[in-house]
């Protein structure tokens, strides 16, 4: 990876942050950046990609100048953290209408499940420098 990876992520929806703070202290290699969904930003960097993000329901990953969505992003990321968590990468075999089934039946339904904040989440200052305005 040449330059950093940036995953953008619904910053209002509990288990997006937690699949957030989860990823941190994992990414013992630092190729990761953060950002949300909803900030400016994103939603200019989202259009230099033909992606809108009107539909906050999926993690964006965007990696060597290409842009992943739903499980390919989710594996994508799992692999480049190492470790175990690389073996969930074998998941890329299924088909992705299967993938993306199984992940859209839980970004459906993430705030019911997991709850949601009014605002977006706020880093912790240790990790300030991870996320993007």
């Amino acid at each position: 990876m040449s330059e950093k990876s940036l995953i953008l992520f619904d910053g209002v929806c509990n288990l997006c942050s937690g699949f957030v703070t989860f990823i941190i202290p994992r990414d013992r290699k630092n190729h990761f950046q953060f950002g949300s969904l909803q900030s400016p930003k994103a939603i200019a960097l989202l259009q230099t990609h033909h992606f809108t993000a009107t539909d906050l329901s999926t993690v964006v990953l965007i990696e060597n100048g290409k842009l992943y969505t739903r499980s390919d992003a989710v594996l994508r990321i799992a692999r480049s953290l190492g470790g175990i968590w690389a073996l969930a990468y074998a998941f890329i075999l299924l088909p992705s209408f299967v993938r993306d089934w199984m992940y859209d039946g839980v970004a459906r339904n993430r705030y019911r499940l997991f709850g949601r904040k009014d605002t977006c989440m706020i880093p912790r200052p240790e990790w300030s420098d991870k996320f993007v305005d």
